[in-house]
């Protein structure tokens, strides 16, 4: 428990209230609702074909030699992450901003 000396309560409650806040801000624009099961389908699979096209054109001769398993798992272990923290997320954002300029 903190005790307070007499008198200091006065110069606490001055430091302690809020800062006005800005007269106007921005509205932000609508949420745009979550796409269907078959958008993201689509969206997973052009994201998914494109990474292992490009990962295919460009590490594939070097994995080429090594066998089955360890090629998929070495082209998987970089289209995934591709697809999921780059391609999917940019393919959404760029939905919903077309979503955004039709209404």
């Amino acid at each position: 428990m903190t005790t307070v000396a007499p008198g200091t309560t006065e110069a606490i409650a001055a430091t302690t209230t809020a800062a006005p806040r800005p007269a106007a801000q921005a509205q932000a624009a609508p949420p745009v609702a979550l796409p269907s099961i078959h958008t993201r389908f689509l969206f997973t699979w052009l994201s998914v074909f494109s990474a292992l096209t490009l990962a295919q054109l460009l590490i594939g001769p070097y994995v080429m030699g090594l066998p089955v398993l360890l090629r998929n798992l070495i082209v998987t272990g970089v289209v995934v992450p591709a697809v999921v923290y780059a391609l999917l997320p940019t393919l959404l954002k760029v939905r919903a901003s077309v979503l955004r300029r039709r209404s």
